[in-house]
């Protein structure tokens, strides 16, 4: 099977990209987007006039007005004062949505996305990492998407604002501090990719840390049973140092950004008390301006400073969207049929046309295997351990794509059908039954809510589950925990069984359902099978004879072929079989 492909995503990403993803996320909020840069340059404009409030009140002041001249001025720039504070509260919660909207969108976008993709991308990649990806990438680029471009161009804009207003004051002013904010623009945005790199190893290597301990956490029971603690301990230590040194990087990168802000801060106070008391001592201004200059070069910190915060969360959501777009990049190999064909109802027949499969070009799993199974009939497949049984079931379901031949279902090519459509045609049942931490409904439906209660508890009772159901204190909103803790292996078994009859589908795998179960619970589960396969197509992967007896035909893989395939009764009669001999020798034994 071919591999997946793969997009190598550069660390240095271009504004374009940066665009495309606020565009994308932030459209559906437009308005939202325009009352908060409505509120932001707000802001801003009073922020501008403040300084000038406050140069007017010390110049009167100055000039020796009373107490009643100066007291409306004050009032004026208190106002001005609160006015500032509650529009930035408010611009606060705004963005805040915006974000938080944006990033939960793109999170479902993404989840979506992962689902979508083949098995073999997720036997590469862990729960651990991918949940990582999904949340920690995507929050770091909360302030991106919140706020980023308006709080930039709004800072951009009280720049310019301040700086025409100082040349207005006075043209040396004016253009000392736009030689000295150039050069600030200029410095922070050679920053601007500068630990972007970093950054993207320490995400990557925080989504092996989670892979570790979400994998170490599975197994808490097997580790502590066999003494592995210090072993897994030694192993954290380990993928810990892998995240400290990025992380190290990136920390020492971010704090060269600081210094650097604040180097500029430093030469622009100086700058402006050196020009300031220059032009106070000649005359050429008057102590009320000489405060507006120091107050609008301080002002000038405020977006600089922000603006190098900015470069930094743009570096965070930088390392995040090189990852994402890698992810997105990353495309799934087998594709939706076209839909025209669907798959019949009813019991479905099966017929495998020379069909060969392998995992990667060096193993084949399959070579060549051929038969052809009736509607309505149960077909047992037998094998030893890596024979390739669960792989051909597996490709009942496209899970993987064959390397050669043709499956067919109900005589449609399952290439040719939609997903969804084969899917919906085809349900398994396996020895591990997955349980989410939901209710008893919602495990049953997958979720769906079209199905009426009435139908869920018809099942229930028609499987023997009905002892079971009456002992739940709030019957099927009673709530399931996860990996089905408080359930029997047995009523594990059996709620998968409901699950399929639910679906309704016409052909129903079982792969090795009984496997780990009592021989009293295996019997009231073997009832439970004759109800499921009753009117279906079956197939069954079997280590018992009382399993293997209700099939029709038999097949026996052995290294990914088929050495016998024929009737059952037939080749139970016939003293020249494979399958006489296993059960002369004892099927569990012959295929252990």
């Amino acid at each position: 099977m071919a591999n997946l492909k793969r997009v190598r995503v550069r660390m240095k990403i271009p504004l374009r990209q940066y665009w495309k993803l606020l565009v994308n996320y932030l459209k559906p909020q437009k308005g939202r987007v325009f009352l908060l840069g409505l509120l932001l340059f707000s802001n801003l404009a009073f922020q501008l006039l403040n300084p000038q409030i406050v140069r007017q009140f010390i110049d009167r002041a100055v000039a020796g007005d009373g107490v009643d001249k100066l007291l409306p001025i004050a009032g004026i720039f208190i106002g001005l004062a609160f006015m500032v504070q509650i529009l930035g509260v408010l611009a606060t919660y705004i963005s805040e949505n915006v974000g938080l909207t944006a990033t939960n969108a793109l999170r479902l976008d993404l989840a979506d996305h992962c689902l979508r993709l083949d098995l073999p991308f997720h036997n590469e990649h862990t729960p651990g990492e991918l949940i990582e990806r999904i949340e920690g990438d995507i929050t770091a680029m909360a302030t991106f998407f919140s706020q980023f471009v308006i709080q930039v161009l709004g800072n951009l804009l009280l720049l310019i604002g301040i700086l025409i207003v100082l040349w207005g004051e006075d043209w040396r002013i004016g253009l000392a501090l736009t030689l000295f904010a150039a050069f600030a623009i200029f410095a922070i945005n050679k920053t601007r990719n500068f630990a972007v790199g970093p950054m993207a190893k320490e995400s990557k290597a925080r989504a092996g840390l989670f892979s570790f301990i979400e994998e170490r956490l599975g197994g808490t029971e097997d580790i502590r049973a066999s003494g592995a603690r210090p072993h897994v301990m030694r192993g954290l230590h380990v993928v810990l140092r892998e995240v400290f040194r990025p992380g190290r990087k990136s920390g020492i990168y971010l704090a060269t950004i600081w210094a650097i802000t604040n180097g500029l801060f430093l030469a622009s106070n100086l700058l402006v008390f050196g020009v300031g008391a220059w032009l106070f001592s000649s005359g050429a201004v008057t102590l009320g301006t000489v405060y507006l200059v120091y107050q609008y070069t301080d002002m000038l910190r405020n977006p600089l400073e922000q603006m190098s915060r900015q470069i930094q969360d743009l570096q965070k959501a930088g390392a995040g969207i090189s990852r994402v777009q890698e992810l997105y990049f990353t495309q799934p190999q087998i594709l939706d049929g076209t839909g025209k064909t669907k798959i019949p109802a009813g019991p479905l027949s099966v017929e495998f046309d020379e069909v060969s499969f392998s995992y990667n070009e060096l193993d084949t799993v399959l070579k060549e295997i051929n038969f052809r199974l009736e509607p309505g009939k149960v077909l047992g497949l037998l094998g030893r351990t890596g024979s390739g049984k669960t792989s051909t079931t597996r490709l009942l379901f496209r899970l993987y794509e064959v390397s050669a031949g043709a499956i067919r279902l109900g005589g449609v090519d399952i290439r040719e059908a939609k997903l969804s459509n084969l899917r919906q045609r085809v349900a398994m049942v396996t020895q591990e039954v997955q349980i989410f931490h939901a209710s008893v409904r919602d495990n049953l439906t997958f979720f769906n809510p079209v199905i009426r209660d009435e139908r869920i508890l018809q099942v229930i009772y028609e499987l023997g589950l009905g002892d079971w159901f009456d002992r739940l204190p709030n019957g099927l909103d009673t709530e399931l925990k996860s990996q089905g803790t408080g359930l029997s292996a047995g009523e594990a078994q059996l709620l998968a069984f409901v699950r399929v009859f639910l679906e309704e589908p016409g052909l129903v795998i079982m792969d090795e359902a009984s496997s780990r179960l009592d021989p009293a619970t295996e019997r009231k589960l073997e009832e439970a099978v004759d109800k499921l396969l009753e009117n279906r197509t079956g197939i069954i992967i079997a280590h018992r004879l009382t399993t293997v007896q209700r099939a029709d035909e038999i097949i026996i893989l052995e290294d990914g072929r088929m050495i016998e395939y024929g009737p059952r009764a037939e080749l139970a009669r016939d003293p020249a079989s494979r399958f006489y001999q296993l059960l002369q020798t004892g099927l569990e034994e012959a295929l252990a």
